[in-house]
C-alpha cells in the first residue's frame, strides 16, 4: 500500500527521534559535535534513519497526490463559494443616531 510504507516509515522516524533524543541526553557533557563521542552517536542514529528517508523519497509522492487531487476536487460536504462575498460594513461613514 502506497501510504502505508511512509506512514510506517513516519512512525519509526519519530521514534528514531525520540531515541535521539535520549541518547544525547545521556551522553557525557564533553560530548559535543565534532567529538568522536557526540559523532559515532550521531552516526549509528542516521545509519539507522537513512532506510525510513528513503522510503518516503520512493512513496512520498503519493501524501502529494492526494493533497494535490484533494485541493483541486469539489467536496461534496462543503457548499461551492459564493459568486459575491458577504458586504463589509462601511466603518468610515458617519453614524446617525
Amino acid at each position: 500500500m502506497q501510504l502505508g510504507t511512509p506512514r510506517a516509515a513516519l512512525d519509526r522516524l519519530d521514534a528514531l527521534h525520540q531515541e535521539w533524543q535520549q541518547t544525547r541526553a545521556d551522553l557525557p557533557l564533553t560530548a559535543r559535535p565534532g567529538t568522536p563521542t557526540y559523532d559515532d552517536a550521531l552516526a549509528d542514529h542516521d545509519a539507522e534513519a537513512w532506510s525510513y528517508l528513503d522510503d518516503w523519497a520512493t512513496h512520498g509522492h503519493a501524501v502529494i497526490d492526494i493533497n494535490t487531487t484533494a485541493r483541486s476536487t469539489p467536496s461534496p460536504l462543503a457548499p461551492p463559494p459564493t459568486a459575491k462575498p458577504a458586504p463589509v460594513a462601511d466603518r468610515t461613514a458617519p453614524v446617525r443616531r
